[in-house]
């Protein structure tokens, strides 16, 4: 009798392009200078990617975006996110802040645009063109989910 596995990463493989934008903008202006120079509709998504541990609970705000002409969705994640600690001294310094990134290896990448659908090179490079034709965005460029161990965080 013939045995048939299957693997669960199978149906759970997502097909997405990750371009990662480098700026100093929150993202709100952000996501309107995209709507603006690449005629997209980010608004800001009902939900946040929220994660909780012993020590802190982070939440990673969400733009999304539906391009019916396509069928790609679009996701414009911020990779940080900070938050005040409150010290228990009497000293000067009463509170700290912390960073925590969602994905830990691309500390200097401060957002993340997800496409999910099936792209072309050619538009990846346009969009990519586009995004880093906006002044306040310093650099954009595609990142390759391959070489990403903490890459499970951007399945949602």
């Amino acid at each position: 009798m013939q045995v048939h596995a299957l693997d669960l990463n199978d149906f759970c493989e997502e097909n997405y392009t990750l371009i990662g934008v480098h700026t100093t903008l929150e993202d709100y202006k952000l996501a309107f200078l995209l709507n603006s120079h690449l005629k997209t509709g980010f608004h800001r998504a009902s939900y946040s990617l929220d994660f909780s541990n012993t020590a802190e609970d982070v939440s990673f705000s969400i733009y999304d975006y539906t391009n019916k002409e396509y069928d790609f969705e679009w996701y414009l994640i911020a990779n940080s996110c900070s938050q005040e600690v409150k010290l228990n001294s009497s000293g000067l310094l009463q509170s700290t802040e912390t960073k925590t990134y969602l994905i830990k290896e691309k500390k200097k990448v401060d957002f993340f645009i997800k496409i999910v659908g099936e792209t072309d090179r050619s538009y990846i490079t346009k969009t990519i063109d586009k995004i880093n034709a906006i002044n306040q965005v310093v650099t954009s460029y595609q990142v390759d989910t391959n070489t990403l161990k903490s890459k499970d965080f951007l399945i949602f």
